[in-house]
């Protein structure tokens, strides 16, 4: 007798719309927040871009920093879709590796990016927490790439952890530096040029085009 495959409820009118209703504020917080700042954004605006009432707003965030942690989500959540499509991609780990890195360039041009996960979350969720879920979205990311070019026999056989750390560390302050720069294209270049240089010392042993 086979078992029988569990039934997974069927979603209500109601779960849509507060799916919907969730969604549409995160949107407008992310708009908001990008465009404002934390401290230039007020949960009346926020509600009224979403085009739903503060009291739709309260049933899903108790307060402004819940709103702004979930936009933070919403950026971080994004970035690490984009960066995963690339490094599981059919393409050899070098390039995979490098295709990665000029996504993440491209990425800290973002002024969502920029203002949201850089300038303002470290200040509205204090920066042991925010350098906790920067940990949680990128570093996984950092060391299964770097774990495909020892594997692949694309660089030498460093230690994992704590070269990711290191490359993690690297990618958060240059990060910062393209987005406090007058010149992020010019700096995101120069970041581009210095990280593949430092990866290709370490490329099967010696420098390499």
């Amino acid at each position: 007798m086979r078992s029988k495959e569990p039934v997974t409820p069927a979603r209500s009118r109601r779960d849509d719309y507060a799916e919907a209703t969730r969604s549409a504020l995160v949107d407008s917080a992310v708009a908001l927040f990008t465009e404002r700042g934390y401290a230039g954004t007020s949960l009346d605006e926020i509600a009224r871009r979403a085009r739903v009432t503060k009291g739709a707003l309260y049933h899903h965030f108790n307060g402004k920093q819940a709103i702004f942690e979930s936009t933070f989500d919403a950026v971080e959540t994004d970035v690490k879709g984009r960066l995963e499509k690339i490094l599981n991609s059919d393409r050899p780990p070098w390039e995979r590796a490098l295709a990665g890195l000029r996504e993440f360039i491209s990425i800290c041009l973002d002024p969502a990016y920029q203002r949201i996960a850089l300038h303002e979350a470290p200040v509205v969720m204090g920066w042991k927490r925010w350098r906790a879920a920067e940990d949680r979205y990128s570093l996984g990311l950092i060391k299964a790439a770097l774990q495909d070019l020892i594997d692949a026999g694309d660089v030498v056989d460093v230690p994992v952890d704590i070269t990711s750390r290191l490359l993690f560390g690297a990618l958060s302050s240059a990060a910062t530096e393209i987005a406090s720069s007058t010149e992020p294209e010019r700096v995101g270049a120069e970041v581009e040029q210095v990280i593949v240089a430092l990866l290709q010392q370490v490329r099967d042993g010696s420098p390499r085009s």
